[in-house]
């Protein structure tokens, strides 16, 4: 039986257009003051951040400036730390890491190392028991098994599948492997193109399951194939694919309702048996998400920083201060089955610091 979470605090912190970066990492230190004192949480000897650097091309992104309070408070406390991230599973400046480091360094982010949880193209995975509606077990970047504590910084702004991005989705989409994350879009496996394969065999460097045989007819062995999506992402010739007629039906499909259970399911596996600290950061608030290539224009007011322990609460909390706001995003459906499956509770108090 799921564990029961009457009220979940939030704290919180208002900032507007004019507030300046020294201003937020002086908010952010005092909001980690509060959260350790009142909810009487103990820091691990190493925590990572995990984040999202932006698309190439992306100008709303959280950037690093918003984070040194952060990492400066956790290096006064001698604790280590870290960039933690995944990659992306489609085409762009994300979807394997030596790139993606790239993109890192180009949007400025360069105060402490950066580690790639699922490795060079997204094959290091580990899959975490859940035993849920859609998934039994979840594929997350395998790195992230390594760490007990993890301070998850999220952007908080709207998303065209999910409806909005906060710390459930940073958590589901950010910690997946490229297959967990294959898994929750599309449920289905690659396949390759044969009249675009040219036989380098790249692919077959990248699979640890042997599924893939390149020949006169080049294809990939379902029954041994996991899902991890390496060789799409390192396929020079975009040969192989996961945009299969079958695959995007299911996907429009799912936006619906399966879509945002499945998110909500991999989220759930990448907290199970951690003790994260969540920041939502309710600033640059646009109406996609960080992952689009393109500059994009805030919809709202920046309306502040926000703390807690529990991702289904401050994402609430966010979800609601936007409304009120005047702005209404979709993807409400995630609340009910985060709370039904043990993720947090909606029921939430709101403290401002």
């Amino acid at each position: 039986m799921e564990k029961v979470i009457k009220m979940s605090n939030v704290y919180y912190k208002r900032i507007n257009a004019d507030t300046k970066p020294e201003e937020i990492q002086k908010i952010t230190k005092d909001l980690l003051n509060t959260i350790i004192t009142k909810e009487n949480i103990k820091l691990e000897k190493e925590i990572p951040l995990k984040v999202h650097f932006g698309e190439k091309g992306n100008k709303t992104f959280i950037k690093e400036e918003n984070y040194l309070g952060i990492i400066d408070f956790l290096k006064d406390k001698e604790i280590k730390t870290l960039y933690i991230e995944t990659s992306s599973i489609y085409g762009g400046q994300r979807n394997k890491k030596e790139l993606h480091i790239k993109t890192a360094k180009e949007h400025g982010f360069n105060s402490i190392p950066i580690v790639f949880a699922d490795g060079d193209c997204g094959e290091e995975f580990a899959d975490i028991e859940i035993n849920k509606k859609h998934f039994k077990t979840c594929k997350i970047g395998k790195e992230f098994t390594k760490y007990d504590q993890i301070i998850v910084l999220s952007h908080f702004k709207g998303h065209m599948a999910a409806g909005f991005g906060g710390a459930i989705k940073q958590l589901s989409m950010g910690y997946a492997s490229k297959g967990g994350k294959l898994a929750m879009h599309m449920g289905i496996k690659p396949k390759i193109i044969n009249r675009k394969c040219k036989k380098c065999k790249l692919c077959q460097t990248r699979c640890n399951e042997n599924a893939i045989t390149i020949g006169e007819k080049s294809f990939i062995d379902y029954e041994k194939c996991v899902g991890c999506a390496a060789c799409v992402a390192i396929c020079p010739h975009k040969a192989i694919t996961m945009f299969t007629m079958k695959g995007i039906f299911t996907a429009l499909k799912g936006f619906g309702g399966s879509f945002v259970e499945k998110l909500v399911e991999g989220a759930y596996a990448a907290q199970k048996n951690k003790k994260n600290i969540y920041i939502n950061f309710a600033m640059n608030i646009t109406k996609r998400c960080d992952c689009e290539p393109r500059a994009m224009k805030p919809i709202m007011d920046d309306i502040g920083i926000f703390i807690s322990n529990d991702p289904l609460a401050i994402d609430k909390a966010c979800y609601d201060m936007v409304a009120k706001k005047g702005k209404k995003f979709q993807g409400f459906k995630q609340f009910a089955y985060a709370e039904k499956i043990g993720l947090g509770t909606t029921k939430y108090k709101l403290i401002e610091v």
